[in-house]
This record gives C-alpha cells, sequence and structure tokens, in this order.
C-alpha cells in the first residue's frame, strides 16, 4: 500500500469539502487579553481573539500568574513521576480538596485534560462495575464516547436532553442491572442545557448513577462557580461530577468529584490515571488559585454575562443568525463549510478578529458556524468592532438574515 499517497489524498478531501483544519499561530498578550500576536509566514499582526475557551480571563489573573511563579520558584518544573511514583506534590493534594469543596463531594481526583478525566473515569466505572449499561446523551463529548466505548460495557444512547427518552429506555431494560447515566450540563457547540434536575429523577426512578460533565459550566455558573449543578441546588444528586481546570479557570487539566470510595476506585483501577505524569506543580497551584479566588468573585462572571447579553442583542439588531441558547456560547450559524472558512479567513485579513470556523465532525453537516465566546476582558469597542465586521461580510457574501419578529 501506498501509505504516504493515502494520508495525502485523505487530507485534499477533507480540503476539498472545506474541513481541512488550520491552526492559527498566536501569542497572547499578559494583562492584555483578548489582545493578541498573530504569527503568519514570518510576519506578525495583532488580531483580537473572540474564540477561546479561557472564558474568564483567568489565564492571566495576577492572583493565578503569581501562584505559579512561586510553585515555580519553590518546587521546580514538573511533578517528578506519576501520582504513585513520587509524583503527588503537596500543590495537587491543595487543588483537590478545594474541587471537593467547590462540589460538596467527600473527595476529587486530578488528570492531565478534561479528555482524560471522562475517558478514564468512564471508561473504568463502566468496565469494572459488573453488567453496567451505560445510557449516554447522544450529545456528549468524544472524550466521554470515547470512554464508553473503551470499556466494551453494553451502551444506549438517548435522545439529548430527554428525560422521557432516558426513562423509556431505562424502563425496558433489567432492573437488576447496574446503570450508568452520563450527561453534560451546557453542550459547548450549541450552548444548550441539560434539564438536570428531571434527568435525575428518572435515574434516582431506576437507581441509576449519574455521570454529569460540568467541563463548560464549571467556574462560570453557581454562587461559587460549582457549575449548572450548584446553580440549581443539585450536586448533592449527582454521582459523579466532572471538570476541567483548561477553562474558565483558565490553567491545565481534568478532574472528577464524588465519594471517597469512588474517586479512590478510579484512583487505583483507571490506567489513564495511573501510568501518567502528573501536572506539573505549578499548575496545580495556579488552578487552585482560580479555583479559589472564583469562589469568593462574582465580578468576571458579571461582566461575562453581560457582554454576552450585549453581543447577542447587537448581532440580532442587524439580523445575524445565532442559535438561541441560555448560556454563553453564542454560535453564529452559517451552514456552510466553505463560506464558515472564508468569512473566519475575511475577519482576520481585515479586521484582526480572530473567530475559529467550526465545522464537520465537530458538529453536523450543515451546520457550520462561528462559534463565538464573549469574556469580561473583551471591551465595548472590541464588540462593536466584531458586530460591525460581521454585518459587512454577511451583506457580502449575500448570507440570509433573521430578524426578530416584532
Amino acid at each position: 500500500m501506498d501509505f504516504e499517497g493515502f494520508f495525502k489524498n485523505r487530507l485534499e478531501d477533507l480540503k476539498a469539502e472545506g474541513n481541512y483544519r488550520v491552526f492559527t499561530d498566536i501569542e497572547r498578550h499578559k494583562g492584555n487579553f483578548p489582545a493578541a500576536t498573530r504569527h503568519e509566514d514570518g510576519d506578525t499582526h495583532d488580531v483580537t481573539v473572540w474564540c477561546s475557551n479561557d472564558y474568564l480571563g483567568m489565564g492571566q489573573h495576577p492572583t493565578v500568574l503569581n501562584a505559579m511563579h512561586e510553585a515555580l520558584d519553590s518546587c521546580g518544573a514538573g511533578a517528578g513521576g506519576t501520582r504513585n511514583i513520587s509524583g503527588t506534590n503537596h500543590h495537587h493534594v491543595l487543588l483537590e480538596q478545594e474541587l471537593a469543596d467547590l462540589h460538596n463531594k467527600e473527595s476529587a481526583l486530578l488528570f492531565t485534560s478534561g479528555y482524560v478525566s471522562n475517558w478514564a473515569a468512564l471508561s473504568t466505572l463502566a468496565a469494572k462495575i459488573p453488567g453496567c449499561i451505560v445510557l449516554s446523551d447522544e450529545q456528549n463529548h468524544a472524550s466521554m464516547i470515547e470512554g464508553i466505548r473503551h470499556s466494551k460495557a453494553d451502551k444506549h444512547i438517548w435522545a439529548h436532553n430527554d428525560p422521557e427518552d432516558l426513562d423509556r429506555m431505562l424502563s425496558e431494560m433489567d432492573p437488576d442491572r447496574p446503570k450508568l447515566v452520563a450527561f453534560e450540563s451546557v453542550y459547548s457547540m450549541d450552548g444548550d442545557i441539560a434539564p438536570i434536575a428531571e434527568i435525575c429523577d428518572v435515574a434516582d426512578k431506576h437507581n441509576a448513577m449519574t455521570y454529569l460533565d460540568e467541563v463548560h459550566a464549571v467556574g462560570l455558573y453557581g454562587p461559587r462557580g460549582g457549575g449548572i449543578a450548584e446553580r440549581e441546588g443539585l450536586m448533592d444528586r449527582i454521582t459523579v461530577i466532572e471538570g476541567t481546570l483548561g477553562k474558565a479557570y483558565g490553567v491545565l487539566g481534568g478532574y472528577i468529584a464524588a465519594s471517597t470510595a469512588l474517586c479512590d476506585f478510579i484512583r487505583s483501577f483507571a490506567s489513564g490515571f495511573i501510568f501518567t505524569t502528573a501536572l506539573p506543580p505549578a499548575v496545580a497551584a495556579g488552578a487552585c488559585a482560580a479555583v479559589k479566588h472564583l469562589k469568593e468573585s462574582e465580578i468576571e462572571r458579571q461582566r461575562q454575562q453581560r457582554n454576552v447579553r450585549v453581543v447577542r442583542g447587537k448581532l440580532a439588531e442587524i439580523g445575524i443568525p445565532t442559535l438561541d441558547n441560555p448560556s454563553h456560547i453564542v454560535p453564529v450559524m452559517v451552514g456552510d463549510p466553505v463560506k464558515a472558512k472564508e468569512i473566519s479567513d475575511w475577519l482576520m485579513a481585515n479586521h484582526g478578529i480572530y473567530v475559529q470556523p467550526i465545522n464537520y465532525p465537530t458538529v453536523p453537516k450543515g451546520t457550520e458556524r462561528l462559534r463565538i465566546t464573549p469574556s469580561p476582558v473583551h471591551s465595548d469597542a472590541d464588540i462593536d468592532r466584531l458586530v460591525t465586521a460581521l454585518c459587512d461580510i454577511w451583506s457580502q457574501c449575500a448570507l440570509h438574515r433573521k430578524y426578530a419578529v416584532a
């Protein structure tokens, strides 16, 4: 087989479909984000980032940076090993305590990323609990899907955010078999929010465990940033809460929060935890500082929510179609992969506005979009430039506009 030819042909197919992904080489400006420098072909250009998952700008917060500098100076760079073999630094222990407290759980366990925490926790639970059946929301993240698939447990996919469909499926199953219901709170591409209470009602009715991915909600919702489950007073009804430290907390890492026994079970049996080097102590210290800060501070959340409302309102005024949702994610719907890429390139080239196009397979074909994430560090001038630029390119591309009915 001509392996190189195969690789090149498949890449050409992606390019022809408009689904080939191009990395944008940027350098974020500490203390001045969303301003960044773009590197391209030896040249540099100033850009404003509108698609970052550093939702609250904590990646540049002085409290976080100071904690990381102090840990780097006191502990050095790396952890020095896996958690089991010399790699458990005191900063890991402190962070796990903060995360357990955040979610009002007995314990928490750190992983190297949110992807790994989902993959390791779900695969271990579903594989090690004898006869376990997993019921997965049809729009769950790839990390959840891969973890469930790796477990080789029986799985059933229920209609997105549909407790009635979940109840129907559970009612048809052997009541004596253990069951695990896996879903997210905020879905990252459409920005919709799960009916957590209703899902918990169904799970309780059938004696099923619940596994909630709060990756796009922790730090952002709830009085202390505990996520949608905290905001709605439901954390005690969730068996496992999973989250990330790489989005609203601005650093890196993933985690689960649950009972002491469950976390210890994952710690003892999950290969994705056991056989990987621990997070650098400075990363853990920075994440811990971010979690502690957002437990006390509402300023970042309030400013972000305000900016989300302003962006949505201004886009609605000029008829730019967005996907309506109750979260902080603003999907601008294009519906064509080639045009989505063209719009993204034009915004960058003409206005220094960086919004990444989101195409298949991240979203279904025909729903291609620009995913805008307003943050508390975007200014009103930044917002006005974004809206004006989108208005111009929408007219140039002769794309459909959608105006609210008065």
